[in-house]
C-alpha cells in the first residue's frame, strides 16, 4: 500500500508562483511514473504533467513555459514549482505515483489564484 500526500497549495495572486510538494510513504520498493493531475471547479481531471523515474517530463500545452515538475527518488516526492499563475489555474492539484504497476493517488491539495 502507498500513501500519498500533497502539500504546498493555497491562495496566491495573479502572477506569483506557488511550489507543491507530494510524499509517498508506505510500502515502497521503487516508483516508477509519478505526476499532478488537477480538477478546476465544474471541470474534469485533467493532466497537467508527469516525470518518470529517469526523470523525463512532458507538460500540458496551458502550463507549457510556466511550471516546472521534478521528483526526489531518493525521497520518493514530486514537485510541481507553478510561476506566472492565472486565475484560470485554480483547481484541487492532485498527485499520483505508480508502484510498481497499480496508481495511487493523494487526497488534494487546492490552489486559488485570485486578486
Amino acid at each position: 500500500q502507498v500513501y500519498l500526500m500533497e502539500s504546498g497549495g493555497g491562495l496566491v495572486q495573479p502572477g506569483r508562483s506557488l511550489r507543491l510538494s507530494c510524499a509517498a510513504a508506505g510500502t515502497i520498493t521503487s516508483i516508477h511514473a509519478m505526476g499532478w493531475y488537477r480538477q478546476a471547479p465544474g471541470k474534469q481531471r485533467e493532466l497537467v504533467a508527469p516525470i518518470s523515474h529517469e526523470g523525463n517530463t512532458n507538460y500540458a500545452d496551458y502550463v507549457k513555459g510556466r511550471f516546472t515538475i521534478s521528483r526526489d527518488n531518493a525521497k520518493n516526492t514530486v514537485y510541481l514549482q507553478m510561476s506566472t499563475l492565472r486565475p484560470e489555474d485554480t483547481a484541487v492539484y492532485y498527485c499520483y505515483a505508480q508502484h510498481p504497476v497499480q496508481f495511487y493517488w493523494g487526497k488534494g491539495t487546492l490552489v486559488t489564484v485570485s486578486s
